[in-house]
């Protein structure tokens, strides 16, 4: 299956992005893909790096007759977002991605693709063992933990790169050029709860699966409006306990902060006698809900299956506080900003919902490229999640990244990409935490950009990149090196 990606041009890049996807590298657990990159280096007989939290630095001397540019820094981030469908049997642990090609892009069957960040990698991978391309000194740098916290930026050696600018390749269309991103915040609410027992002579059990949503990236596809899950699903649940006194035994949603949740499974117990006008109630607000998403999600399914009456539910008291304060907190989109057109300035991903044994716990993901924005936010949270009685913590905050227009870097990036494709690309900023905005405090005076091809769907067992495009961003890569300016 991945042989046929080998075959793909540029060869290299794609065949060392085969390689990367041979590895296993969940953030949090990129014990084997340090060893694999560094291994890559030394195998090339260059300068390995790697700092104290796992950050691994490749140094690659200018080519002949480049030596008086300026050293540029490479980067991108070692570690993907492992998803897959519930249907899909696959261990991330121990298992290469399985890739295949259909039309003109690259995908994995029935789990994320690696694309966000592995082509950047891969790149890197291309440049570090060419013997032909033109470029300067490179300090090709790759972090760690990105997608769940970006720890390896946050903990980046302050005294590990020389040079001053930086590319990264983590941007996701083509034809746009990244010059800011969104900084960002966990929201964390938890509380323990009374189960009572539920009486089983007058009781009846169902569990209500939501899945097949599209899913994606929460901040760069936060403004489609797509289905969130865990809102859907508590969409039923305040329904169903306002009409039907409806008790909740566990609820399970959502995986990671950063992707929007695709699926949420709830255990609840019903009165026996109530069942045929829940039934009737429920498939209404169910076909309801589908026609409302059908755009955006048009293979979401809502199943209802009846089981025993589950033994314990929560109190009622609890129950209701948090379905009312999962109801009020914000999802999707709070404010666009003032200042570039299209652009999301503030959100929310309600990405988690864990309910059963007597705790809950609500994980959310915070983005805003205004502080104070992001703080508000927040604090709307914290307040609708604290009235029924949560306690709420917030951690893992990152910096945005300011734009700066007059960049010396974006301007070679920017005409030499008009050179290339006779049009201007798109110079933005995007509504996703990028890395660049930590690295800057590290290192304040790193001028810097961010461009990469094509991926769609990232975070999602959708994920996909273009393979025309990757071919188009390999060119603008090759002509970039060629135009770093002098020392």
């Amino acid at each position: 299956m991945n042989s046929a990606i080998r075959s793909l041009e540029p060869k290299s890049l794609w065949n060392h992005f085969a390689d990367l996807n041979a590895v296993p590298r969940a953030s949090k657990k990129e014990e084997e893909v340090i060893a694999f990159m560094k291994a890559f280096g030394a195998s090339l007989s260059l300068e390995v790096k790697q700092d104290a939290v796992g950050n691994v630095l490749i140094i690659k001397p200018a080519s002949p007759g480049m030596e008086d540019r300026k050293t540029i820094v490479l980067q991108s981030h070692l570690d993907m977002v492992h998803q897959k469908n519930n249907d899909t049997q696959f261990d991330f642990a121990t298992q290469g991605i399985e890739m295949f090609i259909e039309g003109d892009w690259v995908k994995a069957k029935g789990t994320t693709l690696g694309a966000d960040n592995g082509i950047g990698v891969a790149t890197i991978m291309a440049i570090l063992s060419s013997n032909e391309m033109q470029h300067p000194q490179i300090e090709a740098l790759f972090t760690i933990d990105e997608e769940t916290g970006m720890t390896g930026a946050m903990n980046l050696s302050s005294d590990l790169l020389t040079g001053n600018i930086l590319l990264n390749l983590d941007t996701e269309e083509d034809n746009e050029i990244g010059i800011g991103c969104a900084g960002g915040v966990d929201v964390t609410a938890e509380r323990n709860y009374k189960e009572i027992t539920t009486d089983d002579t007058t009781k009846i059990g169902y569990k209500i699966s939501v899945k097949g949503l599209e899913g994606g990236h929460s901040g760069i596809e936060i403004h489609k409006g797509l289905g969130n899950a865990n809102k859907i699903m508590n969409r039923l649940l305040l329904d169903a306990y306002e009409n039907f006194g409806l008790q909740v035994s566990s609820i399970v949603g959502g995986s990671l902060r950063n992707a929007i949740p695709r699926e949420s499974e709830a255990v609840v117990a019903i009165d026996a006698l109530n069942e045929d006008v829940f039934l009737l109630e429920i498939n209404l607000l169910i076909t309801a809900i589908k026609a409302e998403q059908q755009r955006m999600d048009p293979n979401l399914t809502i199943d209802l299956k009846k089981i025993n009456a589950p033994k314990k539910v929560m109190d009622l008291g609890v129950q209701e506080g948090i379905i009312k304060s999962l109801h009020t907190a914000h999802n999707g989109v709070f404010r666009m900003s003032p200042e570039v057109e299209g652009l999301v300035e503030a959100s929310n991903n309600i990405a988690k919902v864990q309910i059963g044994n007597g705790l809950v716990k609500i994980d959310c993901l915070t983005r805003s490229s205004v502080e104070s924005s992001r703080t508000d936010v927040a604090n709307s949270l914290r307040s609708a999640f604290e009235l029924s009685g949560c306690e709420v913590s917030f951690g893992g905050a990152y910096p945005g990244w300011k734009p700066n227009r007059n960049s010396p870097i974006l301007k070679v990036l920017d005409d030499t990409y008009y050179n290339l494709n006779n049009e201007r690309a798109h110079i933005m900023a995007c509504h996703a935490g990028l890395e660049c905005g930590i690295i800057g405090e590290h290192y304040p005076s790193m001028d810097m950009v961010s461009f990469g091809p094509t991926i769609l769907g990232a975070h999602s067992p959708d994920e996909r990149v273009s393979i025309s495009s990757v071919k188009k961003y390999w060119k603008l890569v090759e002509a970039v090196l060629k135009e770093i300016p002098v020392k």
